[in-house]
């Protein structure tokens, strides 16, 4: 029984340390709209990458030749997505270097290649989608799903500034019922005196992004389907093979049955 005790309490730690580290038990995440077979989507997503994220963060395990697979050619790999005098077999390298990132930023950027692997698609998502200003930071910005997050929303031009909008109800009930119909992103906390709050993100109208909220989350939703797909890259031609394997026994099982009934209208 000890055992088993042990193993359950190490099972709900890990489960809190996760929570905590996806903002709490009492965020609620929107569904990432990702389809890692969509071939334009990851393309696009590719692009996205290369352009605002790979300055800093690496994707050390993947090497451009690998986007032959979602639809590129290595001429077109070599054109638009390859900077620096790299070779289309070399891996996705930030070009900023170790020592670097340390002196300007305190510390490394992680690699992402496997990032969705690890937090997973729908929190990746709606990281992206949940920075707000926040002058008290270091950075001017902070993440409602990771908390006080030392990296700076690089994507702000796109998305326009947001702010935090909270508000308040009178008990716990009602604000769980008004944070399950936000349908979206949004975080429940114990307020002062019993009261509860449901914090929302709202853009700021003096201040648009170049895209519009739409447009952005489509954005992003590019960007993260492409993470997936780089988390695991044979998870692809796993899914297709399997699409066709149960095509192949779909066909095969229609053929059997008409064999059966053919076999026993005899006998009968």
């Amino acid at each position: 029984m000890n055992k088993i005790a042990t193993i359950v309490a190490a099972g709900l730690l890990a489960f809190a340390g996760i929570a905590g580290a996806a903002g709490g038990p009492n965020l609620r995440l929107d569904p990432a709209p990702i389809h890692r077979l969509d071939a334009e989507s990851l393309q696009r997503g590719a692009r996205n990458f290369v352009n605002y994220c790979l300055n800093c963060h690496s994707m050390k395990y993947l090497r451009y030749e690998r986007l032959t697979d979602i639809g590129l050619t290595e001429q077109q790999i070599e054109d638009n997505l390859i900077f620096g005098g790299q070779r289309i077999s070399s891996p996705m390298i930030s070009a900023m270097t170790a020592a670097d990132a340390r002196a300007w930023l305190g510390a490394a950027p992680p690699d992402l290649t496997l990032e969705v692997r690890i937090r997973g698609a729908d929190w990746l998502y709606n990281y992206l989608l949940s920075f707000y200003r926040d002058p008290t930071t270091p950075t001017g910005w902070n993440n409602l799903v990771f908390p006080k997050v030392a990296m700076p929303h690089v994507l702000w031009e796109l998305s326009g500034p947001t702010r935090l909008v909270t508000t308040t109800f009178d008990n716990h009930a009602r604000a769980l019922a008004a944070s399950i119909a936000v349908k979206g992103l949004n975080k429940l906390e114990a307020g002062e005196g019993g009261k509860w709050n449901v914090v929302t993100l709202g853009a700021d109208p003096d201040t648009p992004g170049t895209l519009s909220q739409a447009e952005y989350q489509a954005w992003v939703a590019d960007l993260v389907n492409f993470m997936d797909y780089t988390a695991e890259p044979m998870k692809n031609k796993r899914i297709s093979l399997g699409i066709m394997v149960l095509l192949y026994l779909s066909a095969l099982f229609t053929l059997v049955y008409l064999l059966k009934r053919s076999i026993w209208k005899r006998v009968h």
